[in-house]
């Protein structure tokens, strides 16, 4: 995919104090631990180790940048919801995320990560809290969507569309696979829609 051609990574950080300079364009990257975060990204990028992929939800600790080359960015950041962390270190990262997707200049855009088989779980609606003062848009992910049956993945996104537009959430959905590699080129369409989109 054009967009990702170039991709290489920049810089982490740990907190908002860490993070580079807020100029440019940024896409970040977001969703519940596990949900197929880091597997959509080097899908994406057809890249296998851009993200780091593990089997242990909640190994992305750190926000992640990698230039897209002309000061555009790609933003990973740290899987949230999972349970078995210290309350200190989830209550860190829920805190940092709400504070970067509600204040970051440089965002033009979300895309949230959701397993297709447990989308708009409440942690997801926490985020979508949070981002929705912004105006800015969402692009939804709904990975894993090659463990449902054609007419389970109609109906979920079906449903989810409907929910975002009740929600008046400003938000777009589509189903996606890493395995299968289906969805690729449409998730490519949107990022780059939200990433050269003039800001409000």
């Amino acid at each position: 995919m054009k967009l990702f051609a170039n991709v290489v990574y920049t810089a982490s950080a740990h907190d908002l104090a860490q993070l580079p300079p807020d100029t440019g364009a940024e896409i970040a990257f977001v969703g519940r631990s596990n949900a197929g975060k880091s597997s959509a990204i080097n899908t994406l990028a057809n890249h296998n180790r851009l993200a780091f992929v593990s089997k242990t939800p909640g190994r992305t600790q750190l926000i992640n940048f990698f230039s897209l080359g002309a000061g555009n960015s790609l933003v990973d950041l740290p899987g949230y919801g999972y349970a078995k962390v210290p309350p200190a270190m989830k209550a860190h990262w829920e805190q940092t995320l709400a504070d970067y997707v509600s204040g970051r200049e440089a965002l033009r855009g979300l895309v949230l990560i959701m397993d297709a088989r447990h989308p708009l779980r409440p942690a997801d609606e926490r985020l979508l809290d949070w981002y929705a003062p912004t105006g800015k848009p969402v692009h939804c992910l709904l990975t894993k969507a090659d463990k449902l049956t054609r007419n389970e993945q109609a109906n979920t996104l079906r449903q989810v569309k409907d929910a975002l537009r009740l929600q008046q959430r400003n938000a777009t959905a589509q189903l996606f696979s890493a395995l299968k590699k289906t969805g690729v080129d449409e998730a490519g369409t949107r990022i780059s829609e939200m990433l050269f989109a003039q800001p409000t």
